[in-house]
């Protein structure tokens, strides 16, 4: 008999969110698309449905395969603030009895970050709907080890039984009624010593992923009846396999085993009757540097060193991971290198069970290389992330972080594979065994997205959204259904952590991010883009920048203030070719610009608000108490000194650039705000805000400035700790894109019956404390000209040309001339190439903007010395 602990741990129905007495207006949400985006450790087909295919993720929940569209579906959207944990998920199991039925193990951290206890979800609905048991222990979705496994595990003899491996000493569970009930299984006797780093002070590195996977022999009981072999993974460098044959009622540590390594994998083929193991030096995901293939038979217990390349020889640098067998045909076996970073992965494919291997690539001579693949991005362009390697490297890579290859077992052709950034598979792959053949891989990530927002634009014209993203930098979204071409580069950002652009000039952008300083030691963790976001350039950056903070464009992108991590903050006349310190303005304030003014500025830090009305120069702090001591805030476009601040406690209103704030009232507690095309009827923009109203955290929408709120989600889409970047459409009404850490972007529109409200807010655009003097433009031949003078300075100032092509058909190329009236001399010009002898000025167009359709225009603009009252009279457009 089984010997359990005393504890039983009862099951309970998934309670999402309380009703709230909040009216609600129904939307639509949608992923923009990106495709992938973050690492996948598991990958998990049913052994007895054919297409049943399901995907874990460290953060961002699970997925469902839908083979008619070839692309996935969220399980776990339903998680909401209260759980955000359940979307890191450790291990995950579909039922080969009783397909409808799957599990998951679920929670992010088992350190202080994560406040809640894991729990073991289940569905009889292949995961449309859940019920959870919670359990009295942390699970680590997103600790080290999390690519081992499969922890979480179903009998295929007895589907009532689930094993569940546990981490940080709690040793192995046992359900015996489908994973509503779970006893901790007292005679198992190793829950597992390894940790990377037992000394980290975080708890971060010091997890133990403990009992790692547990794997059946159906061979050894009949349908009906619980099988009594059974082989359980434990990280443990001596004592890594343990066995019973009783059912679990005794556990023996199996005899013979390898010592030294961990035993990411254990995969069993019941034909042939060997269980295969691949090891290595540590649990991974991002490291790993030594380790072995071994089979085990099962008939004799002889254990037999497989390994491609073996631990002993000085070639092997990785270990290995990502086990998989051919179940239409059981002596094909794969493995994976779980970390090979230089040049690349390597997968290793064996027809007669370990005996002999090929390489999916081998050397030819250094650095050349011959490859048993080739790749088509075709559908996911901007996984070269921007690259142009030197051999033997190429781009995009194989993959890496492989922990997860899979045969698909009623295909010997289909094979699916994780990686850090995405899914690849083939349904070509026994090309591989052809000679001079190769299989060709592709994406298969649609519809899963696991992206980090950090920030996220809406501006008025232009790409309809900007992102900020962690790990992949971000992107410019002309379509928000189609994979953008490529990630931002040129500086490339490894997270992007703040954006921004010019209110009365949108196609002027900046952005803020972070990278490995050590690996561009002269590069900038701050960029510009006077194009909308198409094109990028970098600014210099003031000593001991090592991450990129927060950075605000005033409304006419003639200055930006900038507030780098750990340094103190800068502003720059320009693009950022010199900064000087902004005094003031305590260090890791959070900065924004005034929408209208673009002599002001914002700064929010320990619940006070900063305010700059000098360009950024000096900051002088405001009266306003109560803020929160830490949050976002936005400013409303088209009213100077209309600010929202959102954070724990509330959210906040002021009309008066922060002078005073009123709190709004019904709101507890907001996490972000942002601002979207006003209702028809109405003359204030739409407020979006992610906050606590009548006990519920959720998507919030007011028209009427926030005197009152509507709920735009549900309790079926709550996408765990939403809200770190959040906006509105200012060009379409309703439209709302929400920033998700795990999940990607979210967008939403109305589906409801047409809006129309009445104004109660009157907005007021105090304009430019500036005259903008603009020059009457002179038509050329099929293309004008139009000058705008914008921000001053002693000695300087700013300006910047429009061009539109007036005639009846497309362009190639513009030259735009004019005659200065005084002692003016251009120092920089962007968009453009400059010519000027004396007062003479010629401007021809960059690479980039010289065709124009007809009607079609672009702008460059320039900063310059001497006298602004003087501007040309008389600006000339030809068309090249």
């Amino acid at each position: 008999m089984l010997t359990t602990a005393a504890v039983l741990l009862v099951a309970a129905v998934v309670r999402m969110s309380p009703v709230s007495a909040v009216a609600s207006d129904p939307y639509a949400y949608k992923n923009v698309r990106i495709d992938g985006g973050g690492f996948v450790p598991g990958i998990i087909f049913n052994q007895t449905e054919r297409n049943l295919i399901y995907a874990r993720t460290d953060i961002g929940g699970a997925y469902r395969w839908n083979q008619s569209t070839k692309s996935w579906t969220p399980l776990l959207d339903w998680v909401g603030w209260d759980k955000w944990g359940y979307n890191g998920v450790i291990s995950l199991a579909t039922d080969p009895v009783q397909t409808n039925r799957v599990y998951a193990a679920v929670g992010m951290y088992t350190n202080s970050w994560d406040p809640n206890n894991g729990a073991i979800l289940r569905s009889t609905d292949k995961g449309d709907t859940w019920q959870a048991t919670a359990l009295p222990f942390k699970l680590g979705g997103n600790m080290p080890g999390r690519g081992m496994g499969e922890a979480l595990s179903v009998d295929p003899n007895d589907n009532r039984v689930l094993y569940f491996g546990a981490p940080n000493g709690n040793g192995l569970w046992r359900s015996t009624d489908y994973g509503a009930t779970w006893a901790k299984v007292a005679s198992f006797p190793n829950p597992g010593n390894y940790a990377q780093d037992p000394a980290d002070p975080n708890g971060y590195l010091s997890h133990k992923p403990g009992v790692v996977w547990v794997t059946y022999d159906p061979r050894s009981s009949t349908k009906g009846t619980a099988t009594k072999t059974i082989y359980v993974g434990v990280a443990d460098k001596e004592n890594t396999v343990y066995r019973t044959t009783d059912g679990g009622a005794t556990w023996s540590r199996l005899a013979g085993q390898p010592t030294g390594y961990l035993a990411h994998k254990g995969v069993l083929d019941t034909v042939n009757g060997y269980l295969y193991l691949a090891t290595s030096d540590t649990g991974g995901p991002y490291d790993g540097a030594k380790g072995d293939v071994w089979r085990y038979a099962t008939a004799t217990g002889t254990w037999t060193q497989i390994s491609p390349v073996p631990s002993s020889s000085a070639d092997d640098h990785f270990g290995y991971s990502g086990l998989t067998i051919d179940r239409q045909n059981p002596g094909t076996i794969m493995v994976a290198t779980q970390i090979s970073w230089w040049p690349d992965v390597i997968f290793f494919r064996s027809t007669d069970s370990g005996a002999t291997w090929t390489r999916v690539w081998d050397w030819t001579s250094y650095p050349n290389r011959s490859f048993r693949y080739k790749m088509d991005i075709t559908e996911n362009p901007w996984l070269t992330f921007g690259g142009n390697p030197q051999p033997p490297e190429v781009t995009p890579k194989l993959g890496w972080m492989t922990e997860s290859l899979e045969i698909d077992p009623f295909d010997s052709n289909r094979m699916m594979y994780g990686t850090g950034a995405t899914i690849y598979g083939t349904e070509n792959l026994k090309q591989w065994d052809v000679s001079g053949g190769q299989f060709t891989i592709k994406p298969m990530a649609k519809g899963l997205e696991e992206t980090a927002v950090l920030d996220l634009i809406s501006p008025p014209s232009g790409a309809p959204l900007i992102s900020g993203l962690g790990d992949i930098g971000g992107f410019r979204h002309t379509n928000l259904d189609a994979v953008p071409p490529m990630l931002f580069t040129q500086p490339n950002f490894t997270s992007t952590t703040s954006l921004d652009y010019a209110e009365k000039s949108p196609s002027i952008m900046v952005r803020a991010g972070n990278f490995t300083d050590a690996d561009r030691p002269n590069d900038s963790h701050v960029a510009f883009s006077t194009d909308g976001g198409a094109n990028w350039f970098q600014g210099s950056e003031p000593g001991g920048v090592n991450e990129g903070g927060t950075v605000a464009a005033a409304a006419d992108g003639s200055r930006f203030v900038w507030a780098p991590k750990g340094v103190t903050p800068v502003y720059s006349v320009g693009y950022g070719n010199s900064w000087q310190q902004a005094s003031g303005l305590p260090t890791d304030a959070v900065v924004e610009s005034d929408r209208v003014n673009p002599m002001k500025f914002y700064g929010l830090s320990g619940g006070r608000l900063y305010v700059s009305t000098n360009g950024g120069a000096t900051f002088t702090t405001t009266a306003a108490t109560g803020l929160p001591t830490s949050g976002k805030f936005k400013a409303v476009p088209g009213i100077e000194g209309d600010l929202w601040v959102a954070g724990d406690g509330g959210l906040w209103h002021s009309t008066n650039s922060g002078t005073s704030f009123t709190k709004v009232s019904g709101i507890t507690k907001s996490v972000n705000v942002g601002f979207g095309k006003a209702a028809p009827g109405g003359n204030y923009m739409a407020v979006f805000a992610v906050a606590t109203i009548d006990g519920v955290t959720g998507l919030y929408r007011s028209d009427d400035g926030g005197s009152s709120w509507l709920r735009i989600n549900d309790d079926k889409h709550q996408w765990g700790n939403m809200g770190e970047a959040l906006t509105g459409d200012p060009r379409v009404y309703g439209r709302v894109y929400l920033g998700t850490n795990g999940r990607g972007i979210i967008y939403g529109d109305r589906t409801g019956p047409p809006v129309t409200v009445t104004p109660s807010v009157t907005p007021t655009d105090t304009g430019s404390p500036t005259a903008s003097p603009t020059v009457t433009p002179t038509a050329g031949t099929g293309c004008t000209a139009t000058y705008k003078a914008g921000t001053q300075w002693q000695g300087g100032f700013q300006a910047e040309v429009s061009v539109q092509n007036t005639g009846s058909s497309a362009i190639t190329g513009w030259k735009v001339t004019w005659t200065w009236s005084g002692d003016q001399k251009i120092t920089q010009l962007w968009n453009g190439a400059p010519s000027q002898t004396g007062a003479n000025v010629s401007v021809t167009n960059a690479g980039y903007n010289g065709n124009l359709g007809p009607n079609a225009s672009t702008s460059f603009g320039f900063t310059a010395t001497g006298a602004t009252s003087t501007p040309p009279t008389t600006v000339t457009c030809t068309p090249a």
